[in-house]
């Protein structure tokens, strides 16, 4: 097989064309005749070798221009008059008129509008079969005479006679002002319009009017920026869109909701890309987006927003489909999500403060009775909790309830946008910090998880409620107000022994060091070394006690924590005992307690020179046996009645002062406090507990009141009964465990003072390293420095930096051009 043997190839004619001459005029009938033919569709007797042989004569004799010419002129005649004829007849009044009111309907205006576009695409697609069928008989003029000489191939140069003859000539050149071309836009929007309206229109047939205008160019140069598609039809429509969305942008916001706008939109949009696919073009769907896109969400998005089903009302009644949708608009036009931020971080700070006010108003109520466990007669005695502890409690519920809305929110409807989540821990982090007793309340939530929340939990239910707790803390700008309270409540559950794990306890610190770093939690880990190393000194001390000799069997055995001052919060563990220098009152203890409390200093003076040891008896518990009057028991011989009570060092100070005290005598309140110097409110509570309390009234108090009064005479109780042995003497409070105002204010006032010093060792750690700084950028980096545990009051700043001058640590640059200072070494 020879090699291209199957590839087509013109060679001249061997025979019959060797005359010096050619009879052109003959020739072009025969071409002309058989060319009226091909149009009329009556080409089936045509001999193509034949005809082209006569082209190629015309073409090989230097004639080829004037064939050229011939079958140029040829078409323009063609199309002016036969095919023009055609189209015209396929034209209405209402298609003429371009929508002025001539009494059409929109059905007529429809049908007329598809027959119109049928018959110009007949014309046009017979017209290209045609020029096909020319093209293949003139394919040599093509090949010679057209390349030689830069002319357009015969095909392209009838396309354009297409374009120059039909489309832009007046339909009418006596009686109308309109092109072809411009009604063929007319109709095509008009379609357009129809369908977006609702009503069905033949798709097919504007995509092959789209064709037509695809393959035919402004000018004869083949750019691809100047197909008539793009520069006349594309352009109307787009204006005509935008026309249309505006005007259906306002009905809407005035007809219907936020949700059912934004399903429209979102229908428009997808109607418009499927409309660029089967019956315009795809070069237009970016186009047509972005028009969509600016009339119906750039220029109308804040009042869907805004609007009285809008955001806030979505979010208010759980509407995550329509904020999803809300959320994908403002994502087309802003991927700052400006608006939707903007309404999200409102109603954010408007349910925020909500909570705030709730929870202030509720800490001003009266205390809530809060039944037992199951409700029951038998269950355990109600609680009585103070309001301000219920609202604390309920302002971090709150809270959390808040975010994890939120959250859900964010995960479902707005496609966990990182935009948008900065945008949420701002205007949470804004609310909670408003708040003034933010950091105190999120840390009396920890503690009372630590102390009975966390009970019967799963370890995935706890590390849950941890990750809440870090959460909230995550929000806290003062953060050192937090370690505060933090370390008071701390200290309160580990020397009271009420924390549920203290693997827990010690897990919750891991999460504060991996979240705030190592020097937020040093203190805290100390407060828990101290506690392992308090129970091997009171190992050691019974050891040391045992060594001594004989026991004693009246002996008070003597379990001891050994706190460090500077590590353990004393101003949250010595309570409303204080002084008002801030010193603990000193107890005065019953002497079998006094004899085992000075051979403890002297053992510990042993291991410790130099140390000075104070004690704390308001934190501590104690164990002691009870015996009451004997009664008669079954067999009816007379038994002791021996309980073992737990309970607070003070309350067994009160208790021992009755073991020498006749039976028929009694103790005031005046009399005890003298000889205990039990501070007032201390003792109050805990004569409460005594002789008040139902269960557990081991005094008998005259006159029997629920408060504890001037004058009133306490007697031990030998009628106390109980069917335990073992009892629990709790000590009687309000249930708060929320600071007082006055309390808050002295809390406030030892944060200012440890502030001060956190802020003077930053501006001298940056004065030291810089030698040199202005006074502006000196505020800026101490701010800077102190960000992650307090947001610095700039006052402050100016006095700690004023007060260094005084102590000769900086001093000011006389000659500075801005205000200055230089660190003294």
């Amino acid at each position: 097989m020879l090699t291209g043997r199957g590839r087509g190839k013109i060679r001249p004619p061997r025979r019959g064309l060797n005359g010096d001459d050619v009879d052109f005029e003959s020739m072009w009938e025969i071409l002309s005749a058989a060319f009226r033919q091909i149009h009329t569709k009556n080409a089936s007797t045509l001999s193509y070798e034949e005809l082209y042989r006569y082209a190629y004569r015309i073409v090989l004799k230097k004639r080829g221009e004037a064939l050229y010419k011939r079958v140029r002129d040829f078409e323009q005649n063609w199309l002016s008059t036969e095919v023009r004829s055609y189209i015209q007849e396929q034209l209405t009044s209402s298609l003429i008129s371009q929508g002025a009111n001539n009494g059409s309907t929109p059905n007529e205006r429809r049908i007329s509008g598809q027959k119109f576009l049928t018959g110009l695409k007949n014309a046009w697609q017979n017209h290209q079969l045609c020029m096909s069928m020319l093209a293949d008989v003139l394919m040599y003029m093509d090949r010679v005479y057209c390349t030689d000489h830069r002319q357009a191939h015969i095909f392209a140069c009838a396309m354009s006679l297409f374009r120059d003859n039909i489309l832009k000539p007046q339909a009418f050149p006596d009686s109308s002002d309109f092109s072809i071309l411009s009604i063929l836009n007319h109709v095509i929007l008009e379609q357009i319009r129809m369908e977006r309206e609702g009503d069905q229109i033949n798709k097919s047939l504007i995509k092959s009017c789209i064709y037509m205008l695809e393959g035919l160019y402004e000018t004869d140069v083949e750019n691809e920026d100047q197909r008539l598609y793009i520069t006349s039809f594309e352009t109307e429509f787009l204006e005509a869109s935008r026309e249309f969305y505006r005007s259906e942008g306002e009905t809407l916001l005035r007809d219907s909701t936020a949700g059912l706008y934004c399903r429209h939109t979102k229908k428009r949009l997808e109607e418009e890309q499927d409309r660029c696919k089967a019956s315009l073009s795809e070069t237009t769907r970016g186009k047509i987006e972005k028009v969509v896109e600016e009339e119906l969400i750039s220029n109308k998005i804040q009042e869907v927003i805004d609007m009285e089903s809008g955001v806030i009302f979505m979010i208010d009644n759980d509407r995550l489909d329509e904020l999803g949708m809300v959320y994908d608009l403002n994502a087309r036009v802003d991927p700052k999500k400006t608006h939707l931020t903007a309404a999200v971080q409102k109603r954010i700070g408007q349910m925020g403060a909500d909570v705030n006010k709730a929870a202030m108003d509720s800490s001003l109520g009266q205390p809530l009775i809060v039944p037992g466990e199951d409700g029951a007669e038998k269950s355990k005695a109600p609680v009585v909790l103070n309001q301000q502890t219920f609202a604390a409690l309920k302002w971090v519920e709150d809270v959390l309830q808040l975010k994890d809305r939120f959250d859900q929110i964010w995960k479902d409807a707005f496609q966990s946008d990182q935009v948008i989540q900065t945008s949420l821990t701002r205007s949470f982090a804004d609310f909670i910090n408003f708040f003034p007793r933010s950091s105190e309340y999120v840390s009396l939530f920890i503690d009372e998880n630590m102390k009975k929340g966390l009970k019967d939990k799963s370890e995935s239910e706890a590390d849950i409620i941890l990750e809440k707790a870090i959460t909230l803390l995550r929000y806290i700008q003062d953060k050192d107000m937090f370690e505060r309270y933090y370390k008071k409540h701390l200290g309160r559950r580990l020397l009271m022994n009420k924390s549920v794990s203290v693997d827990v306890e010690k897990q919750m610190l891991m999460r504060m060091k991996i979240e705030l770093g190592n020097n937020f939690t040093l203190k805290m880990e100390a407060m828990f070394k101290d506690m392992a190393i308090s129970q091997d000194l009171s190992n050691k001390y019974r050891e040391y006690v045992a060594g001594l000799g004989d026991v004693d069997p009246q002996r008070v055995d003597l379990s001891i924590n050994v706190l460090t001052s500077g590590t353990w919060p004393m101003d949250g563990t010595s309570g409303p005992g204080e002084q008002g220098d801030g010193t603990q009152t000193k107890c005065i203890f019953p002497s079998a307690i006094e004899r085992v409390k000075q051979g403890f200093e002297k053992f510990y003076a042993q291991k410790h020179s130099g140390r000075l040891l104070t004690w704390q008896p308001n934190m501590g518990t104690a164990d002691i046996r009870a015996t009451f009057a004997k009664v008669a028991s079954n067999n009816g011989a007379l038994k002791e009645r021996r309980h073992e009570l737990n309970v607070s060092t003070y309350a067994m100070i009160i208790l021992m002062l009755f073991n020498d005290l006749p039976a028929d005598q009694s103790l005031s309140l005046e009399e005890i406090q003298a000889r205990t110097n039990i501070p007032t409110h201390d003792l109050r509570r805990n004569l409460q507990s005594l002789a008040v309390a139902p269960k557990t009234r081991i005094l008998r108090k005259e006159p029997m009141s629920r408060e504890i009064n001037a004058g009133d005479k306490f007697f031990f109780n030998d009628s106390f009964q109980s069917k335990f042995i073992k009892i629990k003497v709790g000590v009687i409070s309000a249930g708060n465990k929320v600071e007082g105002e006055k309390e808050r204010k002295e809390t406030e006032k030892r944060n200012d003072d440890a502030r001060k010093n956190l802020i003077e060792a930053a501006v001298v750690r940056i004065m030291k390293q810089r030698k040199e700084l202005a006074h502006q950028q000196l505020l800026t980096e101490t701010i800077t420095q102190l960000a992650s545990r307090f947001k610095p009051d700039v006052n402050m700043i100016k006095k700690r930096i004023e007060s260094l001058i005084e102590r000769e640590f900086l001093e000011r640059i006389e000659d500075a051009a801005v205000p200055s200072y230089r660190y003294l070494a």
